[in-house]
């Protein structure tokens, strides 16, 4: 834009005739959009090309309805799936996801909370299912967007529970593979996917970039909620980054697999500032087809787990 105004001033300066007053009032116009545009951090680009009409390249000044252009994946959930939000409604699994929705929802109008950080002690309990259950439940509050992030870059599973193959995701944008943030609309769940790519060879150095702050604040402004599925707090170093870029933590513990050692290590790596509580995760009936049959809301940083 700043090429037009010098091209307008050189015109007006050469002009002899009675249009210099015209050209003086197009530069003036021109610049004041100018300036409004950098008032509001928004950047004037050119219109998308019929080939590129499928790309979804958002920027922090888009509008949340720009989401709707995401590409949209079909869902197919197994019988056998743990995702107890979504056609078992009526289990005592999902009905304590409800729970735990509602009680995010009050805490959140006392404090700032959007970006939900899934995590656990040790692999194995079940810390990948709880984001998936929590995401497709805040979901289900219209109008509110909410983003399902698979921030386990060395062990994704999320993709593959909603039954999708792989798809290019927060490795390939963080990396310059692709120049799009790839985002995809899950059918009929009304829930946003950033899937974890293709794992690096190091993530960590990745995820150290840079970008992935940035990446948070956009996706920030665009969503309602946003739950992060992040690696195993011990002992890996991941999860301390995402730890800071999250405004809250749940811990999820599992029955029969958590040693105490390991969960009080866990509860010391985590800020306890960040800590909203723990989950316990497990079933005490091998005959019952839900696996969240015991699954409930333990604690908070004011009532900590008991011993």
């Amino acid at each position: 834009m700043s090429n037009i105004f010098d091209a307008l001033r050189r015109a007006e300066s050469e002009s002899s005739d009675g249009k210099s007053s015209t050209l003086t009032l197009a530069t003036e116009l021109l610049q004041a959009a100018e300036q409004k545009l950098r008032d509001s951090g928004a950047t004037l680009e050119p219109p998308a090309s019929p080939e590129s009409a499928d790309a979804f390249e958002p920027t922090p000044s888009d509008p949340l309805d720009d989401l709707d252009r995401c590409p949209v994946l079909p869902v197919s959930i197994r019988e056998d799936s743990r995702l107890v939000s979504l056609g078992k409604e009526g289990s005592l699994g999902a009905e304590k996801f409800r729970f735990l929705a509602v009680r995010l929802r009050q805490l959140r109008q006392s404090r700032p909370l959007k970006k939900v950080l899934i995590t656990s002690s040790i692999p194995q309990e079940g810390k990948s299912t709880v984001a998936a259950n929590l995401a497709c439940t805040l979901a289900r509050r219209k109008p509110q967007k909410t983003l399902l992030l698979e921030g386990d870059l060395r062990r994704p599973n999320i993709a593959a529970q909603f039954g999708l193959g792989k798809l290019p995701g927060l490795c390939e944008w963080l990396s310059g593979e692709t120049p799009t943030i790839n985002i995809y609309r899950l059918e009929g769940l009304g829930v946003w996917l950033l899937p974890a790519g293709s794992a690096p060879q190091n993530p960590l150095e990745l995820m150290q970039s840079g970008k992935l702050s940035i990446l948070m604040e956009q996706l920030e402004a665009w969503f309602d909620w946003i739950v992060i599925d992040s690696p195993p707090v011990l002992p890996l170093a991941d999860t301390s980054l995402w730890s800071r870029l999250a405004d809250g933590i749940l811990l999820v513990t599992r029955k029969g697999t958590t040693e105490k050692q390991q969960l009080q290590r866990g509860l010391e790596a985590i800020e306890k500032s960040k800590l909203l509580g723990a989950l316990v995760n497990s079933s005490s009936n091998a005959s019952h087809s839900d696996y969240y049959q015991r699954y409930s809301y333990t604690s908070s940083p004011e009532n900590p787990p008991k011993e």
